[in-house]
């Protein structure tokens, strides 16, 4: 089972919401808003996807990493790697 599925709904509003920033970003552009006004509302953009990021990887450890290191230490081990790999892809966005 994914992790996300125990919050669907509410990383669905999140998206949302994101969704409806970025199109904020496209008015802003097309307006010929204030160049710091656009970097302020893509640095918002990041930060609300780094955050629906992090509940993912939050459920994720809390569910398959946790399930996998009790019932097998080889399935821990792996599940441990993964999550480390996408932690390290997350610091480098």
């Amino acid at each position: 089972m994914p992790g996300y599925s125990l919050d669907r709904d509410d990383y669905l509003k999140r998206l949302a919401r994101i969704e409806g920033q970025v199109r904020g970003l496209a008015r802003m552009i097309d307006e010929d808003r204030y160049w710091i006004d656009v970097l302020t509302q893509i640095s918002s953009v990041t930060s609300a996807l780094r955050g629906v990021g992090l509940g993912l990887l939050d459920q994720h450890l809390r569910t398959c990493v946790r399930d996998a290191a009790t019932a097998d230490e080889d399935q821990g081990d792996a599940k441990i790697a993964e999550a480390m790999n996408t932690i390290e892809r997350l610091l480098r966005s």
